[in-house]
């Protein structure tokens, strides 16, 4: 034994300086394979675009170079571009291109003296060794039928170098240790084992029986090698987007931070009911329906409007909730506002002024001082409740919505390197339409207080940088679509917001057969009836008025439907406190009773006007059971509805009728899609999707799917989390750079 641990050491020892010899010779060639990449790299951008530079240069049309050096340093590698004219000054530059690379320092290492002709120019490279990595700079003269006109200079970044030198330090480390163990034991083994029973025991291994004790080890540290590489491929490759991979992109990404999420809508409410028990509601809100799994995944804070009227009893003394109570997902911490600051913030200026002027709905927005200085209060309220639960000075904080514009910019005051996403889930109107509002900078500006701003389409994306840049003084880079102010850049982009996909309501709903009787005999609806069914809070930007009269005229044209066809509205009250909303609902009461009266019998109602909240089992219900459902908004940023009855239909039955003007309608495109102010149009949807083949149905429903399972709330998350994180480390560099103790190899200050 004794010489078998010998052997068995020096064998060890042995692979260990194989091992350190291949990671230096591994190590020193992969760094100039990287460093030639750079160079041919910089020599194919320069080169591609030479003819051009030339011509710019030549007739000084300084906004066309930078435009072309712009476009150079698109590439994924290459952070910065500048030209130097033949006086060693800056003829044009990308707006990250920092100073401390100065023309000046630079010239002297590509020409020998001033004036000297263009053949004597020489290229010059030299790398920045930086405390978070490399930069590798690379400065090319560029010259006019032998007159030197000055040198174009590019900065790559070399911190995948770093990246995947320390990869194959791993791989190698792995390797190692994967074989000394392997040597260990089968030394240990040869000594103990005649060769007939060590044949034995491979033979018997190789059949997937029961081996040796000796090759436990072995068996499991192979197990656990071929599992975290598994792993490590899942998050590297990608697959579907789920709780589980959201998890891995934040912990790669961001380290594992939690996220904070700022919402006036709190997830659960806790309201007392007349008997004198708690109930825990989940609002109707697309925004909670979308964000909830999301912060389930991540395990953050979520911030928000305590309302219920049993909140403050089940929270503690800090307004802290935890949901699920023994679960731990994560933490609910709840703001109190008074009834007077929640009318001037949240019915005032959010719904009556800022609500309607983002909808092309056709109701005035109403914009109040008082109003205005309650939603002032009430955003700073809520940012002293981030930085309150916040657990490093640069953390991740979510802000949702129109009620928070103020939000960003307070939290950056306080917090200078935090990263900031907001998300914008309402439209936003044109910049004309915008300047209504008397309070327009100031929204403006907190917005902009964001690292990354986003909303659900190109469209309001567009429709927000033309706000910026008719009422501020900032500049806009459409190209990136980005807003720089003060020296720091906004990224705005689009990202269509999902559902969580597989959705846990609609896995927890009985099959579609059992929810439509159990629906059918709640609305007493004969067997063969057909239902249709409409998911809404009472808002008039829905379009119920709409969908009721379409269902009117349908009734009109098809008089065959006339006691067979009955349309279930489930319509959560909403803002009762404001005017407006009460008289849609008066409205809607009046429609749907004078629809029934003119077409209904002792035994049927065409309109079932189900007004009260619905939790979302009962909701899955009535999309399972449902032969269509009708999205009729006249303005909506997405609409999660469609979405919802997407996921809801497993069974690949039901068909989907879709407003034009959702966010929705430019994703779920076999969806009938219909302008619901064109009752002849919507009617006529109804119609087609009433006799429609079932062969059509799971056809356009299976497509549907597909799309909402592929591009789900985890993904939409990681997009704008991976964004962020870009960016942050865009950032950091680009701090590193601007430090004037940085010194060049080639000894460039």
């Amino acid at each position: 034994m004794h010489r078998a641990a010998r052997f068995a050491f020096l064998l060890v020892a042995g692979l260990g300086l194989l091992t350190w010899i291949a990671l230096i010779a591994a190590n020193e060639t992969t760094r100039r394979w990287f460093e030639k990449d750079v160079i041919l790299r910089a020599d194919l951008a320069i080169g591609g675009g030479r003819r051009a530079l030339v011509s710019h240069w030549r007739e000084r049309e300084w906004r066309e170079l930078r435009a072309l050096l712009v476009d150079i340093a698109h590439d994924e590698r290459i952070m910065a571009a500048a030209a130097c004219t033949a006086e060693l000054e800056f003829a044009a530059r990308t707006s990250d291109y920092p100073d401390v690379f100065r023309c000046a320092d630079i010239g002297p290492h590509l020409r020998p003296a001033a004036g000297a002709p263009a053949e004597a120019w020489q290229p010059w490279r030299s790398v920045a060794d930086l405390p978070g990595g490399k930069v590798h700079l690379s400065a090319l003269p560029v010259a006019d039928e032998g007159a030197p006109l000055g040198f174009v200079v590019l900065l790559h970044d070399m911190s995948f170098m770093e990246r995947r030198e320390a990869t194959l330090r791993r791989s190698l480390l792995v390797a190692f240790a994967v074989l000394s163990l392997c040597a260990s034991v089968i030394t240990v083994v040869a000594s103990r084992l005649s060769w007939r029973s060590w044949s034995n025991e491979v033979r018997r291994l190789l059949r997937g029986g029961a081996h040796a004790p000796e090759f436990k080890p072995v068996m499991r540290d192979v197990r656990d090698l071929v599992e975290r590489l598994a792993h490590e491929r899942e998050a590297e490759t990608g697959g579907s987007w789920t709780p589980r991979r959201l998890k891995q992109v934040l912990a790669r990404h961001l380290q594992g931070e939690r996220v904070v999420v700022v919402a006036n809508r709190e997830p659960h409410i806790h309201q007392r009911v007349p008997d004198g028990s708690i109930q825990v509601l989940h609002p109707a809100s697309g925004l909670v329906t979308a964000l909830e799994p999301v912060i389930r995944a991540c395990s953050g804070v979520w911030v928000a409007h305590g309302s219920g009227s049993a909140d403050r009893e089940t929270a503690d003394r800090h307004g802290r909730f935890t949901v699920p109570p023994a679960g731990e997902s994560y933490t609910l911490r709840r703001v109190w506002l008074t009834r007077e600051e929640e009318l001037g913030y949240y019915y005032g200026f959010s719904n009556e002024g800022l609500w309607p002027l983002c909808h092309n709905a056709h109701t005035r927005p109403m914009f109040r001082l008082a109003d205005w200085k309650h939603y002032q209060a009430a955003n700073r309220r809520f940012a002293d409740a981030v930085c309150a639960e916040v657990d490093s000075d640069d953390p991740i904080v979510l802000v949702q919505d129109y009620h928070f514009s103020l939000l960003p910019q307070l939290i950056r005051q306080k917090l200078p390197r935090a990263m900031i996403i907001t998300f914008w889930h309402i439209p936003w109107p044109h910049a004309e339409a915008f300047g209504i509002c008397p309070w327009r900078d100031e929204l403006l500006e907190g917005l902009l207080g964001s690292s990354t701003l986003g909303f659900h389409t190109q469209l309001h994306v567009n429709n927000f940088i033309d706000a910026v840049d008719r009422y501020l003084e900032a500049r806009i880079d459409r190209e990136q679509n980005a807003v720089v102010q003060g020296g720091r850049a906004t990224l705005v982009r689009p990202y269509p917001i999902s559902i969580e996909w597989p959705n846990r309501w609609a896995d927890a709903a009985p099959p579609a057969r059992e929810c439509r009787a159990v629906v059918f005999a709640e609305l007493g609806l004969a067997p063969d009836a057909l239902l249709g069914v409409g998911v809404d809070r009472l808002d008039y930007t829905k379009g119920v008025e709409e969908r009721l009269l379409t269902v009117e005229r349908l009734l009109e044209r098809v008089p065959s439907l006339q006691g067979r066809f009955t349309f279930a509205q489930l319509a959560a009250p909403s803002r009762t406190a404001i005017d407006r909303y009460r008289q849609l609902n008066d409205a809607v009461d009046a429609l749907a009773a004078r629809i029934n009266a003119r077409f209904g019998t002792p035994s049927y109602r065409p309109i079932a006007l189900l007004r009260s909240h619905h939790e979302p089992p009962e909701v899955f219900r009535y999309y399972r059971a449902a032969d269509v459902c009708y999205v009729s908004s006249l303005h909506d940023g997405m609409n999660l509805v469609a979405k919802e009855f997407v996921s809801a239909r497993d069974d690949e039955r039901g068909v989907l009728v879709l407003s034009q003007f959702t966010g929705a309608a430019r994703e779920l495109t076999e969806a009938l899609i219909v302008n619901p102010y064109d009752l002849e149009e919507a009617s006529e949807a109804l119609a087609t999707a009433l006799r429609m083949p079932e062969a059509e149905q799971a056809e356009r429903m299976r497509a549907m799917r597909a799309l909402v399972s592929e591009f789900n709330v985890y993904r939409w998350a990681g997009r704008m989390l991976v964004d962020a994180a870009r960016l942050r480390r865009r950032e950091r560099l680009s701090g590193r750079l601007a430090e004037p103790a940085v010194v060049l190899d080639g000894g460039v200050p």
